[in-house]
């Protein structure tokens, strides 16, 4: 019978180790310790600090930004975890030089980092120019939404936050009542008596909680002038709804360039409507390549691709004001084009309505011929004030309507209301619609060609992101905070990329 060396594991063993060289080459961990020690300017620390001649020595804003950043990078981004790994893993051991700062050290500092991060964000996309890693022809832009460190049961406008403090305090009075009628049964269950004062202890913390924040707070006013929920716990933070259902959290905005997916632009908002981004996001990017040396006119010329989220009038204004070829659909978009993607789960979806192009005009009788060969003849004239446009409207005779077999894909209104075809034909604008131009611009050869480019650009970087980095919620509590995290890592994925395709295009 073969014999075996037995094994345990359950040991220690003393080994001599190198701190230095546990960084390989063509690691990340390299990559982080030479930015942060050569490329990142970390001065801008120094005034935060007092203790030149009195005081205990701090801990160098270069290891905790090392730290940081590696945790980040491997999905560590709670302070505690990166205690621990400070204590236990060699990597980590190896970038702090064995030193191990507490977790309030290093949730204190990355919360600090308001003033410095768009700086240290700034040296990194410096790197990635330096190294030609940017194109600096093609970007997309897309947001990623992602719940925040506050609950949504604590949700709500401020007169279902009244009166869910009124439901409470009901509730508290309920049970001291039923605590009274215990008492005169001479009940002498002292376990039951207990949990009971605990849960209306509980109770009434959470009603003080919601009067104190009614009385402190406004109501926060939605971009349409309506009242949006308020969130108890972190009031920046907003009730979004993803494809996962709806989330009480942030949406992480990125612009990423086309060429190796280097993200130039980022930013957290509490707002999960994307069509308010495009423009902040567009001049943080613009801010970060001018700080960086290139060209004032970076963007000019450049080609941009975003999902329908973010059509609207005044994007596409301002992309056109800054000589940007924009590609931006619009909410009709696929059901002009039903073979790009339409949801199939939906047989609403999958009906293609008809447009105005499919009506086919006669100059001679100023008509117009539906799909179904029927006739539809002028009606009226209507203004409309919001576009400054005039439309002319043909209108068809509800007889042929009413037995038509292409009725559903045609008449927008159901059952009674919906007794005839109405089309609406503009005539004359006092201004620009920019939306239908862009809507004309997305039916082109050029437009349907280039936009699919938008998934193979941006998606990526989400999926790095929230997938290998393993971002599947923000740690901490207001814009400033959870900007800073969101930053720290689109610092991350920039530096993976410096780490990745650097050396190729290193000079030298």
């Amino acid at each position: 019978m073969a014999k075996y060396k037995s094994y345990n594991y359950s040991q220690t063993e003393m080994v001599p180790v190198s701190l230095e060289d546990q960084l390989m080459e063509g690691t990340l961990e390299l990559a982080i310790h030479t930015l942060v020690e050569g490329r990142m300017d970390v001065s801008c620390f120094d005034e935060r600090y007092k203790n030149d001649e009195t005081g205990c020595k701090a801990y160098n804003p270069k290891i905790l930004l090392k730290i940081l950043l590696l945790g980040y990078a491997r999905g560590i981004n709670t302070s505690r975890k990166l205690e621990r790994a400070c204590r236990k893993n060699l990597v980590f051991m190896a970038l702090s030089c064995g030193q191990r700062p507490d977790h309030s050290t290093i949730a204190a500092f990355v919360s600090s980092l308001k003033e410095e991060i768009k700086p240290l964000f700034r040296d990194v996309l410096l790197t990635c120019e330096e190294m030609k890693l940017l194109g600096g022809t093609e970007f997309s832009l897309d947001g990623c939404k992602l719940p925040s460190n506050a609950s949504k049961r604590w949700s709500g406008t401020f007169a279902t936050l009244k009166t869910k403090k009124e439901k409470l305090e009901r509730r508290v009075g309920h049970l001291l009542s039923e605590q009274v009628k215990a008492d005169k049964r001479d009940e002498r269950d002292e376990q039951e008596k207990a949990a009971r004062a605990h849960f209306v202890a509980k109770l009434k913390k959470q009603a003080a909680k919601i009067e104190e924040f009614l009385e402190k707070n406004e109501p926060k006013p939605g971009k349409q002038r309506k009242e949006v929920r308020s969130n108890i716990s972190d009031n920046e933070s907003a009730t979004m709804t993803t494809s996962h259902g709806t989330i009480q959290g942030y949406n992480g905005q990125a612009l990423v360039d086309a060429k190796h997916q280097v993200i130039v632009g980022g930013e957290a908002f509490g707002s999960g409507q994307d069509q308010y981004h495009l423009e902040p996001v567009l001049t943080e990017a613009q801010e970060n390549m001018k700080a960086i040396g290139t060209d004032e006119e970076y963007f000019k010329d450049t080609i941009l691709t975003a999902d329908m989220g973010y059509h609207s009038g005044e994007n596409i204004k301002r992309c056109e004001e800054e000589s940007i070829d924009a590609y931006i659909p619009d909410k009709n978009y696929r059901k002009r084009h039903p073979g790009l993607g339409v949801k199939k789960s939906s047989i609403k979806s999958r009906r293609r309505k008809f447009m105005p192009e499919d009506f086919i005009y006669d100059e001679k009788t100023d008509e117009y011929e539906c799909p179904a060969g029927k006739k539809l003849k002028r009606h009226t004239r209507s203004y409309n004030r919001r576009w400054g446009t005039m439309y002319v409207a043909y209108r068809a005779d509800p007889r042929d309507c009413e037995v038509c077999t292409h009725r559903e894909g045609c008449i927008s209104k159901k059952g009674k209301k919906g007794k005839r075809k109405y089309l609406a034909i503009p005539i004359k604008s006092n201004r620009r619609n920019y939306s239908q131009e862009m809507a004309t611009k997305m039916d082109t050869e050029r437009a349907r060609e280039i936009y699919p480019h938008r998934i193979k650009i941006v998606e990526p970087v989400f999926a790095n992101i929230r997938t290998q980095k393993r971002l599947d919620r923000f740690t901490l509590r207001g814009k400033v905070k959870v900007n800073i995290q969101w930053l720290l890592y689109c610092m991350v994925h920039n530096i993976e990329k410096i780490a990745n395709f650097g050396a190729a295009y290193a000079v030298g």
